[in-house]
């Protein structure tokens, strides 16, 4: 290991005493604000994730509560965090929880284990950070800063490394202060050790640090061959009629399942977004709308893909609102300052708010 391990862990624990940041969950390491804070800062950064997780509270502030709330409002309070399986998975395991065990948080990893959206890391997290247990908890700032200390030279991602990393956490971990030590490693990866422009002169560590020490902080973790992204072109389209807006919501096993939208999809090859727009309506609906104009292009990403939706103004012929659902379990013909009530996936939320500061005419208005 070629560090001095009590020393290692003794100017950790006091580095993170006296600056680890003031987290609501760090409070008093509720159980129930620990297994929402881990499932809501997946793939969301932290200040964004305090601002949804304190809104979220005021609303559900125990198990019970998100346990016998209807899915609609849950993803509507979760609406703007992405990756909907997250607060649908936190459902289906709330409700396991008030079945199974009086609507607390099972302190054993193995049951932690078998709720809906709880993986090894995060069975991990709870059981260390909830209830102190001593298991060790490796997320992408941990193997950042193992990276460096110890000098691991492959990529992060490769075989074996994530193991080598959980190896090493295990050794360096004191026995009865896990909660503060994984915290600590994860907090200096978060504030200090960072991706980029890492605070080396204010580690606690540095002076154990390899990287540090051999002049190559920025080499590691070893980087990997970026990944190109994937461009997808969708189109969709508001449709008002009578002062109504038209909107479906997704089957439960779709992706963004529950979700509000305006029927659209993804082009075919050759066809233009305009003709997409008249395909899907018919296709989801039966409805066949005409198209007005363009409003505007929204870009947005998914991890590897970027996605340009192409939005647009419709218009529907004749008198019936009645659409013959295909691709929808729902549909409501809804007034524009109703809109905010429902839960939409990340580019419909943008097609939206853009209609709203750029042309809020456009939410009542026929073309």
């Amino acid at each position: 290991m070629n560090i001095h391990v009590q020393s290692f862990q003794s100017a950790l624990l006091r580095w993170f005493r006296n600056n680890g940041r003031k987290l609501p969950w760090r409070k008093n390491y509720d159980p129930y604000q620990v297994w929402l804070s881990e499932i809501m800062l997946q793939q969301t950064q932290m200040e964004r994730g305090v601002v949804y997780f304190e809104r979220w509270l005021k609303r559900f502030p125990d198990v019970v509560s998100v346990a016998s709330a209807t899915s609609y409002e849950i993803l509507k309070y979760w609406e703007g965090l992405g990756y909907y399986a997250r607060a649908r998975n936190l459902h289906k395991a709330a409700k396991l929880m008030v079945l199974h065990y009086n609507g607390s948080i099972p302190h054993e990893y193995r049951e932690l284990l078998n709720l809906p959206g709880i993986g090894p890391y995060t069975a991990s997290a709870i059981a260390s950070i909830a209830f102190n247990q001593d298991v060790v908890v490796v997320d992408a700032n941990v193997e950042r800063v193992f990276a460096r200390i110890f000098d691991i030279d492959s990529p992060l991602k490769s075989r074996g490394v994530h193991e080598q990393i959980t190896a090493l956490a295990r050794d360096l971990l004191p026995p009865g202060d896990a909660r503060n030590f994984n915290q600590a490693v994860m907090e200096l990866g978060g504030i200090v050790c960072t991706p980029k422009n890492p605070d080396c002169g204010n580690c606690p560590v540095a002076g154990q640090c390899h990287a540090y020490l051999g002049d190559f902080v920025e080499d590691r973790p070893l980087k990997k061959k970026p990944q190109k992204l994937i461009r997808i072109e969708m189109a969709t389209a508001l449709l008002v009629k009578n002062g109504h807006i038209f909107i479906q919501q997704r089957l439960d096993d779709d992706i963004w399942g529950g979700l509000w939208e305006f029927p659209g999809g993804r082009l075919k090859d050759g066809e233009l977004p305009e003709e997409a727009v008249l395909r899907e309506y018919e296709e989801e609906t039966s409805f066949k709308v005409e198209i007005c104009r363009k409003i505007t292009e929204i870009t947005h990403y998914y991890t590897k893909y970027k996605v340009i939706l192409h939005c647009y103004l419709c218009r529907l012929p004749g008198e019936s609102l009645l659409p013959n659902l295909q691709a929808a379990q729902k549909y409501h013909w809804v007034t524009s300052d109703h809109l905010g009530n429902y839960g939409f996936p990340a580019g419909h939320r943008k097609f939206i708010e853009y209609m709203r500061i750029v042309s809020p005419d456009l939410l009542a208005r026929e073309c």
